[in-house]
């Protein structure tokens, strides 16, 4: 049974910052959840606030949100359906519905950790070696050839960068020097993080074509998918999006655009595992290739389960607050146990507390 639940901000150091054209995230603001059982088992997850001024109002809505779970099991696809039920008529978009993700995401942990199962155990499957592209943010040739160089020699077939400069020549000059940095043989990939209208992506994308994207990613607003549809059409280019669609019913909307080549999950955007379930599916009845975003812990798990993963985003949110950061291991990734394998160093937690 469940006999608290709690979530602590924290603001924690990354190891590598990240701009994007749509702003610069200079550290890490984190809600981190506790599901505490009467056994004594505590499930862990975290989610991603964006901006420190958000995490507030993410505590303030799990505090919010605890009395509907305390003394109930951990049964974590029921407890996600009855919170879900309750805000039927705000829905579940936004801050809310990350806490309720975050939740989700700690219940598996929990259940994980009673049963001695990683979680991608509890879904069916088993941990297994995935490989992840390193992600980068907007580049600078003084400063990153060698953190470029580093990623390749440490195993990595794919990287991704971010673009979106306020003018395309930056684009072509940025994306061809990292290509003659990393090579032809390793994947590259760009985000444009939402900064373009569907005229100029067009036109950007075009000046592009040379240099043998993967995908080009968000190249417009995420909630314009008939913008995405039509540059899709337009340039031909194989276009990601994804990471920002909220729950199942999100990413349905997506598919009757013809919106990407591919589907992008944030497993806390998504529902957590109990969202994520339930949209692999979708995806793979339309055959669209699954990657994640963010969140490399628990998404190794989901992953590990998922019919046509394609490639983990690895990015380190939360390093700093673990005792045992998910590290990459010759550009592969593999889930921990038991449960979502997380423990809390708490001396850094309370170093970073807001």
């Amino acid at each position: 049974m469940i006999s608290e639940v709690r979530g602590r901000p924290v603001v924690v150091p990354m190891t590598r910052p990240f701009t994007t054209a749509s702003g610069s995230v200079p550290a890490a603001p984190l809600v981190l959840f506790d599901v505490i059982t009467e056994s004594g088992v505590v499930g862990h997850s975290y989610v991603f606030g964006y901006a420190p001024a958000m995490l507030p109002a993410m505590t303030s809505i799990v505090r919010e949100l605890a009395p509907e779970l305390i003394g109930k099991p951990i049964a974590p696809m029921r407890r996600t359906q009855e919170l879900q039920g309750r805000f039927r008529l705000l829905g579940m978009q936004g801050l809310l519905g990350m806490v309720v993700s975050g939740i989700d995401m700690a219940l598996w942990d929990a259940l994980g950790k009673l049963t001695d199962q990683p979680v991608a155990g509890l879904l069916g499957g088993e941990p297994v070696a995935l490989r992840a592209y390193d992600s980068y943010g907007m580049v600078d040739p003084q400063r990153d050839e060698r953190a470029l160089r580093d990623s390749i020699e440490s195993g990595f077939q794919a990287i991704k960068i971010k673009i979106g400069y306020p003018d395309a020549a930056r684009d072509v000059a940025v994306v061809r020097w990292v290509r003659e940095v990393i090579g032809t043989d390793i994947e590259l990939m760009v985000d444009y993080n939402q900064s373009l209208d569907p005229p100029e992506a067009c036109r950007r994308i075009e000046r592009l074509r040379e240099f043998d994207l993967y995908w080009v990613e968000e190249p417009v607003a995420a909630e314009d998918l008939a913008g995405h549809s039509s540059v899709r059409r337009a340039t031909g280019a194989r276009i990601q999006t994804g990471e920002n669609w909220w729950f199942p019913r999100g990413f349905q909307a997506a598919i009757a655009a013809s919106a990407g080549d591919f589907a992008m999950f944030d497993i806390v955007k998504i529902g957590g595992f109990t969202g994520w379930m339930l949209a692999t599916g979708q995806a793979q009845a339309v055959s669209l290739p699954v990657s994640s975003h963010f969140f490399v812990e628990a998404s190794a798990h989901a992953m590990a389960v998922t019919p046509i993963a394609d490639w983990m985003e690895y990015l380190d949110l939360a390093g700093a607050v673990l005792l045992d950061p998910c590290r990459p291991v010759d550009g592969h990734v593999t889930a921990a146990g038991p449960g979502l394998g997380i423990t809390w160093n708490e001396e850094a937690i309370a170093r970073y507390a807001v």
